[in-house]
């Protein structure tokens, strides 16, 4: 059972002997003599009390219930908690919980005090916080009234701790029901348990009851409702009530500042998460290893890795101490940057300072190495978790099965998987849809489809990886049937298909020929609304790949000017193409003598922030050679010279050929 205070410091008050009470107690649960009973509980102080009980040889149920029901009295109700506490601990050793609770409710029940009701709600509050609810519910069921008002918040909390809410609202009921008013604590679980329900506007009501009633919400209840603003990413709420707070001078504390700052920093808001970072230090209230963890965590996500590093360094300063999670996060940060050799300099010096690197720290480095896709300097980090004995999980396997995949080393990918088991960590279903999508993009289709039915043995359900992989391989293999088929089963399935899936399909048609089987599924995709959403203002489909294999496919078919109608509409949905996309655009308005267009699409192109590349210049050379532009042609080879862009001698001298042919022809 679990230990919440130290019964060493209960050994030397009471100089109890636990193994004798638990023997006692056992054998004899009510032996003790009436009248050292009589004696505790007609003691004339705490002192006299505590006396009588420790010359007792054997102290048994009854004189343990005799001393509790002193204390509490005596409103020595901490002493008594303590002590009860201890009871149940050592009760516990051969008894379950709710025998535990009965041997301990008779006994206190057995006694003749008005403070019954009282004694009663100390052990209610001791099971509570000792995690035994539905224990403490059942004692609080059995006495037939209400215990005093700090046992039914202790198991209001307790009810909100394990999860059950609904038991909770029902003891809050009845409190409201027999006329126990609320207090602050009261109400402070009440939002609290709201807010871990996601029901921020229930708890916002709760804090304008309590305010009505003439309750005053403390930091705790604003930290509370802030903090439930910010995980509904309500943050202009949760700042709003930050203000409130300041403007009836509850002042917020470190608790406050970090829920806030969190809050802002989930957004990417690194600039007003560092105004209240330097407000909480001009109020005087100094940050903490979780405030820095914030803003670090924060930093390193935007990409502001040296900067995440200055305020790491800043930590000494204040005294604070860098922990697991802080070194974690300035690992992932330099991983993500592609700066392994800081990352590991980060690695080196948590050793050095006796914090030992966890899952996560091994994982991320893992990460960082496979992105790099230096596989062997991954490999050595995970023979060295298995020799410091951090135990590898599949996010860790599936990275550097990932890479192999990546590598077209299915082989490998395979061996790690089986590793992998044999080490008792159970492919998931990020494993299979790796494995399907690296033996699709080797163009093994069999095995993908092997790994496929293999995955709906086990029951695992494929997402959309998986199905996007199949359908891909299954296109390319001329397969139209099959990929579709798979498609259909993906939508019954519920799994929803993303940007990748609907180009691969538009692609798949365009490859088979059926260029009016894409075009028609793209319009219906993109008129639906059901896939055209904006992430930052851009639309995540019909992205800038399907535009682009949609324009490409309707060119190489003849179909120029429907491939210009969707060369602008991407445009004007914010998109930008790609280098061979303005290129094949560019060469077919050259054909059509479109110089006009010729000359735009250019412009676009520089406009956008893309260079003219060597298959660029092919196509522009040859574009103006073909209409005689002497003085264009010149130009190209001058910006070719000039160093703007790299290219082989092959194609200098090809630019040469076309120069000399033009001047010829003048």
């Amino acid at each position: 059972m679990a230990k919440y205070y130290s019964c060493q410091k209960l050994k030397t008050f009471f100089r109890i002997k636990f193994p004798a009470i638990s023997r006692t107690i056992t054998a004899l649960p009510f032996s003790t003599s009436p009248s050292l009973t009589t004696e505790i509980l007609n003691a004339k102080s705490r002192a006299q009390a505590m006396d009588l009980f420790n010359s007792a040889t054997q102290k048994d149920l009854t004189l343990h219930s005799a001393i509790i029901r002193y204390l509490t009295k005596s409103r020595f109700y901490l002493d008594a908690r303590y002590l009860i506490k201890c009871l149940i601990e050592n009760l516990g050793q051969k008894n379950n919980p709710r025998k535990v609770s009965s041997l301990i409710f008779n006994a206190i029940g057995k006694m003749d005090s008005g403070s019954s009701c009282n004694v009663f709600g100390v052990l209610i509050i001791a099971l509570s916080e000792m995690g035994f609810v539905d224990d403490a519910y059942w004692v609080y069921q059995k006495i037939g009234k209400l215990p005093p008002l700090h046992a039914c918040n202790a198991l209001l909390d307790g009810f909100v701790k394990i999860g059950k809410v609904e038991f909770m609202w029902g003891v809050y009921g009845n409190m409201v029901s027999f006329g126990l008013c609320p207090s602050v604590v009261t109400y402070g679980v009440l939002i609290d348990a709201c807010c871990v329900k996601g029901e921020i506007l229930k708890a916002k009501m709760m804090h304008d009851e309590m305010v009505e009633k003439g309750i005053q919400p403390n930091v705790v209840i604003y930290t509370t409702l802030i903090r439930g603003f910010c995980n509904e990413n309500l943050i202009i709420e949760a700042e709003s009530m930050f203000r409130k707070m300041r403007e009836i001078r509850v002042m917020p504390n470190i608790f406050t500042y970090n829920t806030l700052m969190d809050g802002y920093s989930k957004m990417a808001d690194a600039g007003r998460a560092f105004q209240l970072y330097q407000e909480m230090l001009n109020r005087g209230v100094l940050p903490n290893v979780v405030t820095f963890g914030i803003l670090i965590d924060m930093l390193c996500k935007v990409g502001e890795v040296i900067t995440a590093r200055n305020l790491f360094a800043c930590m000494v300063k204040f005294g604070v101490s860098p922990n697991l999670i802080v070194y974690n996060c300035l690992i992932d940060g330099c991983c993500n940057s592609y700066d392994m050799s800081r990352a590991l300099e980060m690695y080196s010096e948590m050793e050095k300072l006796g914090i030992s690197p966890d899952v996560v720290t091994y994982g991320t480095l893992i990460k960082g190495y496979c992105t790099l896709g230096k596989v062997e300097e991954a490999e050595r980090f995970l023979l060295k978790m298995d020799a410091t004995g951090v135990v590898v999980n599949s996010v860790v396997y599936n990275q550097l099965i990932d890479r192999y995949c990546k590598d077209g080393n299915t082989e490998k990918a395979l061996a790690l998987c089986s590793q992998m088991i044999e080490k008792g960590v159970q492919a998931d279903v990020v494993t299979f849809s790796i494995l399907i999508d690296g033996f699709g993009k080797v163009g093994d289709l069999e095995a993908a489809m092997g790994v496929y039915t293999e995955m709906i043995i086990k029951g695992l359900k494929p997402d959309v990886v998986a199905y996007t992989a199949l359908i891909d391989g299954h296109f390319k293999k001329g397969n139209t049937k099959a990929a579709l088929r798979l498609h259909k089963e993906m939508m019954e399935a519920g799994v929803a298909p993303n940007a990748l899936t609907f180009t691969c399909l538009v692609d798949g048609f365009l490859k088979n020929g059926m260029i009016n089987d894409a075009i028609n599924f793209f319009l219906k995709i993109s008129s639906s609304g059901s896939t055209g959403d904006c992430i930052n203002g851009v639309l995540s489909f019909p992205n800038n790949v399907t535009y682009s294999a949609l324009i490409h496919g309707l060119i190489k078919d003849g179909q120029y000017f429907k491939a210009n109608k969707f060369f602008v509409d991407l445009r004007r949905n914010g998109l930008y193409p790609d280098l061979p996309t303005y290129a094949m655009m560019i060469q077919r308005h050259f054909e059509a003598r479109h110089i006009t267009r010729v000359m735009m699409l250019k412009a676009d192109m520089l406009k956008t922030g893309f260079m003219p590349n060597s298959g660029m210049y092919k196509v522009l050379l040859k574009g103006y050679q073909d209409i005689v532009d002497l003085s264009s042609t010149r130009k190209c080879y001058e910006e070719l010279n000039s160093g703007l862009v790299c290219s082989g001698a092959s194609l200098m001298q090809s630019l040469q050929d076309h120069v000399n042919s033009s001047a010829l022809l003048t």
